[in-house]
């Protein structure tokens, strides 16, 4: 039974693991694919609307 639980366990974090993995490397992908767009155009960053306030600013590398 204890190898069960033990297997169980390593199964959850090795999927957790391939989850984040997955993710990060999305995340890395954007980011990429916009430094290429922005230095394609010559742009200094993305501008992103405030669907508060209507004013533009330049979008963070978190978003």
């Amino acid at each position: 039974m204890a190898q069960l639980i033990t297997i169980i366990i390593l199964v959850g974090a090795a999927w957790w693991l391939y989850r984040r993995f997955i993710s990060d490397a999305k995340r890395l992908q954007e980011k990429s694919r916009r430094a290429e767009k922005e230095r394609q155009t010559g742009a200094v960053g993305t501008l992103v609307k405030d669907p508060v306030t209507g004013e533009y600013r330049v979008k963070r590398e978190d978003e």
